[in-house]
């Protein structure tokens, strides 16, 4: 069996415009500096509080769980506007369900998203049920940490030798290989092809068909566990 568990944000879903404007949103009803857009696109992925301090590090951390709870408010006012979609990225519905209808393949999601947001994301778009195990902000620490990837492989009896990450950022590079599992990562998110690569990436997809395709290959190629202890 094995494991693919997808970032959400920049990997799955297209939601940098709502993220950029929120922050922005939130920093100026605190009366913070104006966080530029390349700034707020490379702490995506890392959970809020990791992800506003690195924004704003004079903060004292005291402060984070204040500007947290600023950020969520000022996210679902944002998103109730509705200037920002949160589409996933082209392709990627299609491939999903290819992957989730294949018998030896279990899809899992590790963001640091919310769980609040994860659900708005599979409700949008017809997804329930598809991702078996889900770890987000709200239950392991931020990435580049690997307990989401661990938790998920406990979780569905997957070894993470058995198991890929699929993300944008390098955060999601640093996590799969700190867990022991593949890494892969997108050209169309937060991190550059050299980035990910960089930091741990095994390739890097420039669509959604050339992503399945590496799944593919990964899953027939993949040494098995009898092989890999064959090979201690």
């Amino acid at each position: 069996m094995h494991l693919v568990l997808f970032d959400c944000d920049g990997t799955l879903a297209d939601t940098f415009g709502l993220i950029v404007g929120t922050m922005r949103r939130c920093f100026e009803e605190l009366g913070l500096p104006d966080p530029e857009e390349a700034a707020v696109r490379g702490i995506i992925g890392l959970s809020l509080d990791r992800a506003i301090h690195t924004l704003a590090p004079t903060v004292p951390e005291s402060e984070l769980p204040r500007l947290v709870q600023a950020y969520k408010d000022a996210f679902h006012r944002v998103r109730a506007e509705g200037v920002h979609s949160e589409a996933l990225f082209p392709g990627i519905e299609p491939m999903l369900r290819r992957l989730a209808a294949r018998d030896e393949v279990l899809l899992g999601m590790v963001t640091g998203k919310s769980q609040r947001g994860v659900r708005m994301i599979v409700e949008a778009h017809g997804l329930e049920g598809m991702f078996l195990a889900v770890r987000t902000a709200d239950d392991c620490p931020s990435k580049p940490h690997p307990a989401m990837v661990l938790e998920c492989c406990a979780e569905l009896g997957v070894d993470p030798a058995d198991t890929v990450v699929i993300g944008d950022a390098i955060y999601d590079m640093q996590m799969a290989k700190a867990a022991g599992a593949e890494a892969i990562g997108v050209d169309w998110g937060a991190g550059s092809t050299n980035e990910l690569l960089f930091h741990g990436a095994s390739a890097v997809a420039a669509t959604a068909e050339g992503l399945e395709a590496w799944i593919d290959d990964w899953v027939a190629n993949a040494p098995s566990a009898a092989e890999r202890l064959a090979l201690r």
